[in-house]
């Protein structure tokens, strides 16, 4: 009875809307490849936003990268950039200078924001417009800080005006041509325009819908929200450019639909009775539990379900607001990173489901060329905390105060994690813990306004290079006074020297050179403490083997324009697997 109250939630849900666009025409893909029928996955958080330069999470970059695309867009296999609405570029011998062609066969998605109600052509001017409103103080415009701030040409002054005159740095050279000029060479620049955030959107639109917005030009359409946000329905753009390397029209999937349950347990539950079509960040003792109740479904063949297991660019972490008392003293925070017994945490409360603890900083050792052992961190040592708590100030005469942390709940990991951290810091330090579980929104918005002394958090990389997380404490970003948001850098750390390091490492000519410069600037960092590093994650993802062609990654980064689904039925023999696994196993 326990488990069918789990997978009501979803069974209803996804009885909810099951009629796919494409069932009525048959559609034949050239190679193995199938076109048609639904896939289905959670999330154990609910999306914020789909408004490209307002998102800020994880879970909403997953859905708008469905929706959108920019001028160019990551491979789901190798995270490298290829061409996306720009079918070629090229970039000048001063290294500032992109030139962007684009193709002549994108267009928006149908929708009554335009003439007829069809999706009109991209041009380059909806590129110009798409880069003033990230440039442009509105106050819903999240991104600027994190893409063109300090990069484009012009763009500072642009944000200053408030979208006022001409964005210097962005020049429309022809209806198919854009031009991008930089302040001095970024060697992350072609990542940061893969981001949903510099998605290309219509004017029509944005005018029409404000940040309810939805029209992009990618391979999936918004096509139903629950008033709850309890399930999000996206259909198949009928008129999407892409293809794959055979010449298949994309996308294969009809639908995606998207739950919001924030039950681990329950997740689990509706994969293995076939109501989602693949699970992610399960622990090790889960994976182990089922491997072992159902290791039929795994060694059959083919098999039922598969299982993937890889590092991830993710760190989790709590951050301390250093503009206040008792957090701005680095001597208090130093104790604080001292006094956490990370391996105890993942072995205890997380089942092993980490790739290791966050000794080495803030960037996790799944960057590539980055050796995160050369960051000097904070281990478990309880004598130097205490002394350094005493050193402080704090002891007998007078006692540490009680501080207030702030959490999202993220599928209750997040509140035993804290339970935990509540507990050693009381056993260590005496210190007294209290937290407040609140939604997701509402932790972004206290920690982009210091409402309070902690805040858990997590980064997961937007793109893959030290910088992206580096960029978390750049002291320029943060405003002079806390009724100011601060993103994303929420802990108002400030340190010009580290800001120093951290820009050189930007303009650096070689990623040799770029590296020095950000090890030098994290170890800075890390010794001032404006956060503590708690662990570098790890995925085991499970997948229905039906699904196919879907890419694993270190970024978690999501795209299904490729991804088919194939049946294929386990015969009495067990052997169901396809002609080419058959003719390898005959030779």
């Amino acid at each position: 009875m326990k488990k069918t109250l789990f997978l009501l939630p979803l069974a209803l849900a996804f009885a909810a809307c099951n009629n796919n666009p494409g069932d009525n025409t048959p559609r034949k893909a050239v190679g193995d490849a199938q076109y048609g029928g639904t896939l289905r996955y959670n999330e154990t958080e609910k999306f914020q936003t789909l408004f490209p330069n307002q998102i800020t999470d994880a879970i909403s970059a997953h859905i708008a990268t469905q929706v959108y695309e920019g001028l160019v867009k990551f491979s789901p296999k190798t995270l490298e950039i290829v061409p996306a609405i720009a079918h070629k570029w090229n970039m000048d011998g001063s290294r500032t200078v992109y030139t962007f062609h684009l193709r002549g066969d994108v267009y928006f998605h149908d929708d009554e924001c335009f003439s007829g109600g069809k999706g009109r052509r991209v041009t380059a001017k909806d590129v110009e417009y798409s880069f003033r409103l990230l440039c442009t103080d509105n106050g819903r415009n999240y991104n600027f800080g994190t893409t063109f701030k300090d990069r484009v040409k012009g763009a500072n002054a642009f944000y200053a005006s408030g979208g006022k005159g001409t964005l210097e740095g962005v020049k429309v050279l022809n209806d198919s041509t854009v031009q991008i000029t930089l302040d001095k060479p970024n060697n992350s620049f072609l990542y940061i325009l893969a981001n949903p955030s510099t998605a290309i959107v219509a004017e029509e639109a944005v005018e029409k819908y404000q940040d309810a917005m939805r029209v992009g030009t990618g391979p999936f359409m918004v096509k139903d929200l629950k008033s709850d946000t309890s399930l999000i329905v996206l259909v198949r753009n009928d008129n999407y450019y892409g293809t794959d390397a055979k010449g298949n029209k994309l996308p294969f999937l009809d639908t995606l639909k998207v739950s919001f349950i924030d039950s681990k347990k329950a997740e689990l539950d509706a994969f293995t009775a076939g109501q989602l079509d693949f699970v992610w960040g399960l622990n090790s003792d889960a994976i182990k539990d089922l491997v072992s109740s159902q290791i039929q479904n795994f060694q059959q063949k083919p098999p039922k379900y598969v299982l993937d297991h890889t590092a991830e660019m993710v760190t989790q972490l709590y951050e301390f607001n250093t503009t206040r008392p008792p957090f701005n003293d680095v001597r208090v925070r130093q104790a604080f990173c001292y006094a956490i017994n990370r391996n105890k945490i993942i072995e205890n409360v997380l089942g092993g489901e980490a790739y290791g603890p966050g000794i080495n900083g803030i960037c996790p050792p799944a960057l590539k060329g980055y050796n995160i052992n050369d960051i000097k961190g904070y281990d478990f040592e309880p004598e130097k905390a205490k002394k350094l708590l005493a050193e402080a100030g704090y002891g007998p005469g007078k006692p540490f105060p009680s501080v207030k942390l702030v959490l999202n709940s993220g599928g209750a990991k997040n509140l035993n994690v804290a339970n935990e951290i509540q507990n050693q810091l009381r056993d260590v330090l005496g210190v007294n813990v209290e937290f407040a579980n609140v939604t997701f929104q509402q932790k972004l918005e206290d920690a982009k306004f210091a409402r309070s002394d902690m805040f858990r958090s997590a980064w997961v990389a937007d793109y893959p290079s030290p910088e992206n997380f580096l960029s978390l404490f750049y002291g320029a970003d943060v405003p002079d006074s806390v009724n100011k948001p601060s993103f994303p850098n929420t802990s108002r750390y400030k340190n010009p020297e580290y800001d120093k390091l951290f820009e050189a490492g930007k303009a650096a000519a070689s990623e040799e050179e770029a590296n020095k410069n950000f090890l030098a600037a994290e170890q800075l960092m890390v010794n001032d403490a404006p956060a503590m590093f708690l662990w570098y994650d790890e995925n085991y993802k499970l997948t229905q083997y039906r699904i196919k062609n879907f890419q694993t990654n270190a970024m978690r980064y999501y795209d299904f324009s490729e991804v088919y689904i194939k049946e294929e039925p386990v015969t009495k023999e067990g052997e169901g697997a396809s002609k080419e696994e058959a003719k390898k196993e005959d030779k």
